[in-house]
């Protein structure tokens, strides 16, 4: 099945709208924790930069603690880096829990992919085609073949490049190379890794 690949980078509340976002969309999914975003000072600096490179599509649910996310982000990220996808209010409950939210209404997990792709659609995000991929993704095998993973000094020299970017300290190898590939392109990223092992000689 086809997936929407987006110029945005697509913010959600939580693990599982991003599992289920991930579904339909080819390109970085964040979720923010919640309201954990409101302390975690290194996600929002995460999130700054994703926004400042590529701007953000925010898309939570229609409940009052998504719109309290989506109000928190729009303080702390220019207007015109932000991007605003709303999903349709539908009564009922997700299939994973027992109860119903307080409110009473299915979150961004819960709506169907047409549904989805419509609210994507309507934000005006940008879609992009297969002709506008001339780069690629850095992907698994490419961290391996830079020495970022599965190599002796490898934590060290993404702890390095974490550093240097401003990226949150704690992500793992994995979320490292979302991260990585909400700001590079492949070849733009391996001249910025040739000019920080260059430094380190």
């Amino acid at each position: 099945m086809n997936k929407l690949r987006l110029k945005e980078a697509v913010i959600v509340e939580g693990r599982y709208d991003k599992i289920k976002l991930s579904e339909i969309i080819e390109g970085p999914v964040i979720d923010t924790g919640g309201f954990r975003v409101f302390k975690d000072k290194e996600k929002q600096a995460l999130i700054r930069q994703i926004a400042a490179k590529r701007g953000i599509l925010i898309m939570t649910d229609v409940d009052s603690a998504g719109f309290v996310i989506r109000n928190f982000l729009r303080g702390i990220i220019p207007a015109d880096q932000i991007k605003h996808a709303y999903i349709p209010t539908v009564k009922g409950r997700e299939s994973r829990k027992a109860e119903p939210s307080k409110e009473g209404k299915l979150g961004v997990e819960g709506i169907d992919r047409e549904q989805l792709i419509q609210s994507i659609r309507l934000s005006g995000a940008t879609i992009l085609g297969e002709e506008s991929r001339p780069e690629g993704e850095i992907t698994k095998a490419d961290f391996f073949d830079y020495g970022l993973s599965g190599r002796e000094n490898s934590a060290a020299l993404r702890k390095q490049i974490l550093q240097d970017l401003g990226l949150p300290e704690y992500l793992t190898a994995n979320a490292m190379l979302a991260a990585l590939n909400c700001l590079f392109g492949k070849k733009e990223f391996e001249a910025y890794l040739t000019r920080i092992l260059h430094q380190t000689l």
